[in-house]
């Protein structure tokens, strides 16, 4: 607990917190309602002192106030029932999503203090008693102010005589910034004998702040069977017994998991729905920060995935999203999600998972990252995709990825560290490596091996098989994924030498003419340090005893300074269309971030 908290916990009670007394270190000349001073910390350093006076109505990249989006949970109070995580439509969806400690009017407790940004109004020690000021803030929708525990609209003669102090809570977060910029202001003004005075500062609400694949993940999130058929419906539109063999998953996972300190906890669905057990597909994790005294105030905002589905007609969001309300909202936790009224046509809902959604670490003229995500001829949900891209701190790199049957950024593309400049480079899905690989094995003897023999697939082809049916499907992935490096190398400035290359070989979907990983897909794996890669076992044809693509991968990684743990993922995630990194999702440490507020924003256009 932050040490400024603890100071005031004992001026608080949970139902109506005695807020903190007036801090002298502001008005320390006292005026008279010719002189109302409203004061916020726009130096952002913590405290309201008289520095913070320059600039107060204005906000800049370099001053200006703060304050969260304050969504989170702080005394648990919202609750799930069972009924809700399957029922049809999106009332329950909104219900849910509306229960945060800005959903009601009152400060949560002490926890929820630290949330909420400091205001002041100065002493006026000479007004009458026919005294009173107002408190505005615009948009009113977009924030409230308490004083004294309570929303405040009013100041009674007395509490200007003795000063007071404010708190501004977040109501949202920036969703289009074509409509909301995320910036409010506050005013007060004050009438005495026939006199006014008024005062206004302006605040910004805390950007959404994607994580990376760098820092280390503190909690692994995963799935697990329940009992009942799993999906909606009827069964999971996967083969037979997908997603099964969950227990070779898990204790790879845990092995590989406790090895890094990691903290690994599993999720369980309804009967109806546990097959549904994409948690990095259901959100994707960012963090809001204010600066506040002793560090940074910070919330997890986890961004619901943008799926809503046709249930016999009725426009449904996608109900594994409701278990982030269950289990992971609470304390510092928040959910935010913006759905639209309708199912995406066709494919194009597979491109509204948190799978498609990647971030790029700092980098020159981007010192908070990047965002990436996936478009082309099937594109993800325009309300969901701008309100992940109007923070304004982490501009997208936006890439091709409607030829695979997914259509995620996650299945050709992975931030790993690097011994180079920037410190990461990516590791690429390579199906001409792929290739490379298996023509040695052929060359040398090993024609009749097969991939994913020691596995219970019943398609298990030989190295003679691909090499004589599948090479033209792979080349065209090949093609494909060339288009998107000429992209990131261009908006990264890597080198293609700086490239990790992963053997992955791809295949078309029978009816769809789209492709996807037929071997482990080895960069869809989970960084749970920077140094520490949790990746798919390939299954991949032997030579002298030893898998190539198990090797291939393990050399190219090593140079780079990571170790693979390797996770058998085949039944329970590889044959339903995705890997670790799909079947997982982690929350990080992002302690050691640059403040977003400090440091220059980077431009916010897209490369494409």
């Amino acid at each position: 607990m932050r040490r400024w908290i603890a100071a005031v916990a004992t001026l608080l009670t949970a139902t109506a917190p005695t807020l903190p007394a007036w801090s002298t270190t502001v008005g320390a000349s006292p005026g008279d309602a010719g002189a109302v001073r409203l004061t916020a910390d726009v130096d952002r350093d913590g405290v309201l002192t008289p520095a913070d006076d320059a600039g107060e109505g204005d906000w800049t990249a370099g001053r200006g106030a703060v304050f969260l989006p304050n969504l989170d949970d702080d005394e648990r109070r919202c609750t799930v029932d069972a009924g809700d995580l399957e029922a049809v439509g999106r009332v329950v969806d909104d219900r849910l999503a509306a229960c945060h400690d800005a959903g009601d009017e009152r400060i949560n407790g002490v926890r929820d203090l630290a949330d909420l940004a400091p205001l002041a109004v100065d002493a006026l020690r000479n007004v009458s008693d026919a005294a009173s000021g107002t408190v505005t803030v615009f948009p009113v929708d977009k924030a409230r102010v308490f004083a004294g525990g309570r929303p405040v609209g009013t100041l009674s003669a007395k509490e200007l005589r003795r000063g007071v102090k404010l708190y501004l809570e977040g109501r949202d977060v920036v969703r289009d910034r074509k409509k909301w910029d995320g910036q409010v202001t506050v005013t007060v003004a004050v009438t005495d004998r026939g006199r006014s005075s008024a005062d206004t500062v302006r605040l910004r609400v805390a950007p959404l702040m994607l994580q990376n694949d760098l820092q280390p993940a503190q909690t692994v999130l995963a799935g697990r069977p329940a009992k009942g058929d799993g999906w909606w419906g009827g069964d999971a539109p996967y083969p037979d017994g997908v997603p099964g063999e969950w227990r070779p998953f898990a204790q790879t996972l845990r092995k590989a998991t406790t090895a890094t300190g990691a903290r690994l906890r599993f999720l369980q669905g309804t009967p109806s729905g546990w097959k549904d057990m994409w948690l990095q597909d259901t959100f994707e994790p960012a963090t809001a920060s204010m600066p506040a005294v002793g560090g940074p105030q910070t919330l997890r905002i986890l961004i619901r995935s943008g799926n809503v589905w046709d249930f016999d007609g009725t426009a449904t969001p996608r109900p594994a999203g409701r278990l982030l309300f269950r289990d992971l909202r609470g304390p510092d936790v928040g959910i935010v999600q913006e759905l639209a009224d309708k199912a995406s046509p066709g494919l194009d809902d597979l491109l509204n998972m948190g799978g498609n959604i990647e971030t790029l670490p700092p980098y020159d003229g981007y010192p908070h990252g990047r965002i990436v995500y996936g478009s082309g001829a099937r594109r993800p949900d325009p309300g969901f995709i701008t309100m992940v891209t109007s923070q304004g701190y982490q501009p997208p790199v936006v890439i091709d990825t409607s030829w695979l049957m997914i259509g995620h950024a996650d299945e050709t593309t992975h931030v790993v560290r690097a011994n180079n400049a920037r410190g990461w480079t990516l590791a690429v899905a390579d199906p001409r490596l792929a290739v490379q690989l298996l023509r040695d094995v052929q060359r040398q003897g090993g024609g009749s091996q097969r991939l994913f023999a020691d596995t219970n697939a019943k398609h298990k082809p030989t190295v003679d098989e691909l090499l004589r049916t599948g090479v033209q499907g792979n080349e065209e992935a090949a093609a494909h994924i060339d288009e998107q490096l000429e992209i990131l190398l261009k908006a990264t400035g890597l080198r293609t030498d700086e490239l990790v290359r992963l053997p992955v070989f791809f295949t078309k979907v029978p009816g769809y003419g789209l492709l996807k990983a037929l071997t482990p897909d080895l960069v869809n794996g989970l960084s749970l340090t920077d140094r520490q890669f949790a990746a798919p076992d390939p299954h991949g044809p032997r030579l002298h005893g030893r898998d190539v693509f198990r090797q291939a991968a393990g050399r190219a990684l090593a140079r780079s300074g990571v170790r693979v743990h390797w996770v058998e993922d085949f039944f329970w995630a590889h044959l339903g269309g995705g890997e670790v990194h799909c079947a997982t999702n982690a929350l990080r440490d992002t302690s050691r971030v640059t403040p977003w507020w400090s440091g220059n924003v980077a431009s916010g256009t897209s490369t494409r």
